[in-house]
């Protein structure tokens, strides 16, 4: 009967279960261990296949962030597997949740982050910074996820890595308390990262922001496994927070903010080991012109593992000689701030790219002047002038100079070499009388020439009375000073490539504005001619061909 008891029943049960023990001790002493196991643990790839699934159910973020915060720890667990096509499920789910998870918490903090501990209900996220690009780690860093942001058409193709993590761009302000911050760009500092979350060892997850040039890969169990990338987004961004582009236009007719933004700019952290791509714009233009060319760059691994990209601001306003001047004070000052001793690879092997009057430039870099322009101006040396030592100096750091050291390449893209007859037609006119420029150097100029009038070239006198003295007046072929200039070659030992454009029709023959004979130089490696204009910048056989060479030994 339920209830009842029988005298002696509980004896007997006592004594089955002591001899049931009894014999499990015997078994485990005949087998050396007792293993009391409890229930079995679920495997992590299930766990993080429900919480995915489920989480696209949810309505309220704050639980669906909680869910893909779960998610992601037991992907992260999964992913260390033997198995590839675990590998594989386990990465993509691990992806998927990082990414939900990430959109919420920028969400919910959109200012710059630090490491921090982040609550979602009742789950705690540590922010781990790791491996970050030196010029990110100081100060907090503004986040955003890559896919968030648009690569404009004028950079081409995205460039992107497939790997673990979500790609982001982080952002950070010029900073001002090192003479490196100098070389970065004053629209900021913007670079590529990723992110993931993995298990902490004190059982609170940790949402990792990591840099991936230092180390693109991370270790989950006994494997290495590559971050996801997207080498076009940091630039994407960067380009459509600069405004530098209308600041150019204005600084070829007076304008200053362009002037207050000139330098040389490093586009990543600078790495003693791989080669300077030094590239340098053309009149009234900026270095955005090389959004396409520094894109394809970056978005090669080869060429990203040989390269890192530099870009020239300089006024185009004033006359080529001083340009001149002014790009190789930038380039020396950046040497003085990245290797003062000179020892650095990348000191002894630059690569200068030029685009119309930047071509100039580049050209008249890589050359010695000798007395060549000096002659031009004057009929007698420097220590016959009269005039202060300080004024006749600065003329002759314009005039003569030596090819710059450490510049084993040129590339020449549409560069009026032998000047424009463009400059002689209306719009060239037109040009002269709206662009100006007013510096110390021209200054100096003038007061040395009224000191000299004697032996001053009075071809160059009646054409600066005629022409004025601006970066328009010196593409004139006839200009006696640019015509010395046009004659300087790059000295043995520089490689230099030209491009040049030819639309059909042209008259003289060229790309509309600098004819054919003017931007085909002897001596050049390869000749690369193009049915296009002059914004060769723009031109992918033109950009390819650069490539081909860049990755030549």
């Amino acid at each position: 009967m339920r209830g009842s008891h029988v005298p002696g029943q509980t004896h007997l049960y006592r004594g089955w279960r002591t001899g049931w023990v009894a014999s499990l001790l015997l078994l485990a002493a005949c087998s050396g261990t007792l293993r009391l196991a409890g229930p079995p643990k679920e495997d992590p790839l299930a766990v993080a296949r429900r919480l995915w699934h489920d989480t696209a159910e949810i309505q309220r973020r704050d639980i669906a962030a909680r869910n893909w915060l779960r998610c992601a720890v037991a992907a992260y667990r999964a992913s260390d597997s033997d198995q590839v096509a675990r590998q594989t499920e386990a990465q993509s789910i691990a992806d998927g949740c990082t990414h939900g998870l990430m959109g919420y918490l920028l969400d919910q903090e959109p200012g710059p982050w630090r490491p921090h501990t982040i609550q979602v209900l009742d789950e705690s996220v540590r922010v781990v910074f790791r491996d970050l690009p030196n010029s990110l780690d100081d100060g907090p860093v503004a986040l955003v996820r890559a896919d968030e942001v648009t690569v404009p058409v004028v950079m081409g193709e995205r460039y992107t890595s497939a790997g673990y993590g979500v790609a982001l761009v982080g952002w950070q302000a010029q900073c001002h308390d090192r003479p490196i911050c100098m070389l970065d760009p004053p629209d900021g500092v913007t670079r590529a990262l990723t992110a993931w979350v993995e298990p902490g060892d004190d059982g609170v997850a940790q949402l990792v922001v990591a840099g991936t040039r230092k180390h693109p890969d991370i270790t989950i169990g006994h494997r290495d496994v590559p971050l996801a990338t997207d080498f076009s987004a940091a630039y994407a961004a960067l380009f459509d927070r600069s405004h530098i582009n209308r600041a150019a236009v204005w600084g070829l007719i007076g304008g200053h903010e362009f002037a207050q933004r000139q330098g040389l700019y490093l586009l990543e952290d600078y790495d003693p080991a791989k080669t300077p791509l030094i590239m340098v714009h053309g009149l009234g233009r900026s270095p955005m012109i090389w959004a396409k060319l520094t894109n394809l760059i970056d978005g090669s691994p080869e060429l990203r593992n040989r390269y890192q990209v530099w870009h020239i601001v300089y006024p185009t306003n004033t006359p080529v000689l001083l340009d001149r001047l002014y790009v190789q004070r930038m380039m020396d000052h950046a040497w003085h701030i990245l290797d003062p001793d000179g020892t650095a690879p990348a000191h002894q092997d630059m690569v200068l790219i030029g685009h119309s009057m930047g071509g100039v430039i580049s050209r008249l870099l890589v050359s010695n002047s000798g007395d060549v322009v000096w002659n031009a101006v004057f009929d007698i040396p420097p220590d016959q002038l009269h005039g202060a030592s300080t004024d006749i100096a600065t003329l002759e750091s314009v005039t003569r100079f030596q090819a710059y050291p450490g510049v084993t390449r040129a590339f020449f893209l549409a560069s009026p070499h032998l000047g424009s007859p463009y400059v002689d037609s209306v719009v060239g006119w037109l040009a002269q009388r709206v662009v100006h420029a007013h510096t110390p150097e021209l200054d100096a100029l003038l007061r040395v020439v009224a000191e000299n009038r004697s032996h001053e070239n009075p071809l160059l006198a009646e054409d600066y009375e005629r022409n004025g003295l601006s970066s328009i007046s010196t593409l004139r072929a006839t200009q006696p000073v640019s015509r010395a200039a046009q004659s300087l070659m790059p000295v043995p030992g520089v490689r230099y490539y030209t491009f040049a454009g030819h639309l059909p029709g042209t008259h003289p023959p060229g790309d509309g504005f600098v004819p054919l004979a003017s931007a085909v130089i002897p001596g050049a490696i390869s000749t690369t001619i193009v049915k296009d204009g002059h914004q060769l910048y723009l031109n992918d056989e033109v950009l390819e061909k650069i490539a081909e060479i860049l990755r030549q030994p």
